[in-house]
């Protein structure tokens, strides 16, 4: 009995990835030229494409920030990271994905045309430029005001000034000082009608959203993030509060998913009531129909 031909298995072998590379953002032509990689190896599976030129080791996560670590390999001289990719630089949570494009303002009468996932506009940046970790970016309060400057609807627009103070970016009084202090231009009436609605407390754009509907409601301003205390001793805080009338409002109710949560709030709002409030809670439903929201804080102030 004859054995069958004899197969060859064939393991394919992991490209390499230069110490140099690991890890990094990186040109292509800079790597083939410094003898790092061929160009054969460059298009291989090691490497992310980032644009033209433009790789990252595949092995890190893609982010926004490295969307633009990669953008400023390419991006003029004088420009520099603004609006909401330099609030993400500055720290700002949340406010930008991977999929967003990366914010880039260039000096005037400099002129770029680059791919699609950068947004560059012209504008004069002397003095507000900084380097932050390397990077130029603008500085936090020329930041804050131009997102206070850019266009869409109000609520939005008073939901990111509440953000941005509330990862103090910056503080809400330098803010309006600026942006009051703005000379006539695109942006400046709607950027000072939305900073003088933001008071920078809200812990969630859905409550900055509520605030709203109950300012533009009629209802008294509220105070937020209250701190109850009754008999001398801390009862709890709530997200909005009519202390004289000792009426709190709570978005999304008290309620949560988490084993022995219940018992907690069910505590919470025991404690509420027997310290003599009231508490209306809110969802995000309600946020759908704010005249039924309105009607409802109104008849729990007037009780």
């Amino acid at each position: 009995m004859r054995d069958g031909p004899c197969r060859l298995r064939i393991v394919p072998v992991a490209p390499a990835v230069p110490p140099a590379l690991a890890g990094r953002v990186f040109r292509g032509s800079e790597a083939v030229d410094r003898g790092l990689l061929t160009a054969a190896q460059l298009r291989s599976a090691a490497w992310r494409r980032l644009r033209q030129d433009v790789y990252v080791d595949a092995t890190v996560p893609l982010t926004h920030r490295v969307r633009v670590a990669g953008a400023r390999l390419v991006m003029p001289a004088g420009a520099v990271f603004a609006d909401r990719t330099a609030a993400a630089l500055w720290g700002v949570p949340d406010l930008v994905g991977v999929d967003d494009p990366v914010d880039v303002v260039l000096p005037p009468g400099q002129r770029w045309s680059p791919s699609s996932d950068i947004r560059a506009r012209t504008a004069p940046v002397a003095g507000d430029r900084v380097t932050l970790g390397g990077v130029p970016v603008t500085d936090r309060l020329r930041t804050a005001v131009d997102l206070a400057r850019r266009p869409g609807a109000l609520p939005d627009r008073v939901v990111l000034l509440d953000r941005l103070v509330g990862a103090r970016l910056v503080t809400l009084a330098e803010l309006r000082t600026a942006v009051h202090g703005l000379p006539r231009c695109r942006g400046s009436a709607s950027a000072r009608e939305a900073v003088d609605l933001a008071d920078g407390r809200a812990e969630s754009p859905q409550e900055t959203r509520t605030r709203l509907h109950l300012l533009a409601g009629g209802v008294p301003p509220p105070v937020a993030q209250y701190r109850v205390v009754w008999d001398g001793r801390f009862v709890a805080r709530v997200d909005f509060a009519w202390p004289d009338r000792r009426v709190a409002l709570e978005y999304d109710g008290l309620w949560h998913a988490e084993p022995g949560q219940f018992a907690k709030d069910r505590a919470r709002l025991n404690a509420l009531q027997a310290a003599g409030w009231r508490v209306v809670f809110v969802t995000a439903t309600d946020l759908h129909h704010p005249e039924r929201l309105v009607a409802r804080v109104l008849a729990a102030l007037a009780a």
